[in-house]
């Protein structure tokens, strides 16, 4: 007799369209995978030998896009732990690349840019990714704040009025339920000096029914609010995800897409191109462009910067510019862009530039002080 967390089950989702079914019955053995895809030996002794480093975990929904056969599937290799997670060139618990613990003044709220920060409202995901920015915090037993833990959060927003902006992350702000995101905005929107609130959420990508008719009415009660989601591959395009996509947008709430450069998922030009495509037809625009961050067990999925620089360079002139995103290296000093530039230098008057065509156009350009 199969399990109610059986394969049958992961394939008919009409009626485990319930975001908390799909939370409570995250895959987490060898054995629940077994019953989905033909796992590899490198699958398994990454289970085995990543226990206790990052922990794993899947909604149905999400696995039930992984290829049953192809261990190359860009899905399965999100999500499921790999022996090359082991094997890498830096300290495997080198866990905090942006020195985001450096620009917390209070618990769980990052300033590094002087009228933004980050609330991280929640460790908990609906998935574990394998190249997560955040995996100190993610699966670190502590789940979402409660109502008193953001109280010195509050505080310190009130007192700085040069803050304008906030975005709600975690782990991911979506794993709160209504009432308790509907309260938290409420707060935040009673702050006089804050104009934006932004979301940062994979619900859409890894448990899409989230979102649903009552969560967009909340959120449009608070607007204007941002919403920006993650989706890395054209494979997690879904009826189910393309449908909280325009609940979303129709409740007014405009949509960003950050995507991570990961190598042997997404480098190269064919699949960015129809990612990004697929991405503006349901009013979503590509915003970020990630170079993979320098973190322990990612070695397998990072791209040289020179690869991605190529990578942007392959897309100008074959998408409108809209559908074109940020290529950005993220520090501890903030994003700095990579995206090759046309310019290519001066001669007295005159700058050069090379169109996506690779022609050369020289424009009259005088420096201040020149005479016409």
């Amino acid at each position: 007799m199969q399990s109610d967390t059986g394969a049958k089950h992961f394939k008919n989702l009409s009626d485990r369209a319930d975001w908390r079914w799909q939370m409570k019955h995250r895959i987490r053995t060898v054995g629940e995978l077994r019953d989905l895809i033909d796992l590899t030996p490198e699958e398994e002794a990454g289970i085995r030998t990543s226990a206790g480093v990052f922990r794993w975990g899947i909604t149905p929904y999400y696995a039930s896009l992984m290829d049953r056969s192809d261990p190359q599937c860009p899905v399965r290799r999100q999500v499921i732990p790999h022996i090359d997670e082991m094997e890498d060139d830096i300290d495997l618990m080198a866990a905090d690349p942006l020195e985001e613990e450096a620009h917390s003044p209070v618990k769980n709220l990052i300033h590094n840019y002087e009228d933004r920060v980050a609330i991280c409202v929640s460790s908990e995901c609906a998935a574990n990714c394998r190249f997560c920015l955040r995996k100190r915090m993610t699966g670190s037993g502590v789940s979402s704040l409660k109502r008193k833990d953001f109280q010195p959060i509050l505080d310190y927003l009130s007192f700085h009025t040069e803050i304008r902006d906030v975005l709600l992350t975690g782990g991911d702000p979506l794993s709160l339920d209504d009432d308790h995101l509907a309260w938290l905005l409420m707060k935040i929107r009673a702050i006089p000096h804050i104009d934006i609130i932004r979301i940062g959420s994979r619900y859409p990508v890894l448990n899409p029914f989230r979102i649903t008719p009552g969560l967009c009415n909340m959120l449009a009660g608070h607007h204007p609010v941002w919403f920006n989601t993650h989706f890395n591959h054209p494979k997690e395009i879904t009826p189910q995800s393309a449908r909280a996509l325009d609940l979303l947008s129709r409740a007014g709430i405009p949509l960003g897409n950050q995507t991570v450069l990961l190598k042997g998922i997404n480098d190269n030009s064919h699949t960015l191109r129809e990612l990004f495509h697929k991405l503006v037809t349901y009013r979503v625009r590509p915003y970020y462009l990630y170079q993979a961050q320098l973190l322990g067990g990612t070695r397998h999925f990072r791209t040289t910067i020179e690869h991605g620089m190529q990578l942007m360079e392959s897309l100008r002139g074959t998408l409108s510019g809209f559908a074109i995103p940020l290529y950005v290296l993220d520090t501890p000093y903030g994003k700095v862009p990579l995206t090759p530039s046309g310019f290519r230098g001066r001669s007295g008057d005159y700058v050069t530039v090379q169109s996506y065509r690779r022609h050369i156009w020289k424009e009259y350009n005088p420096l201040p002080g020149k005479k016409g």
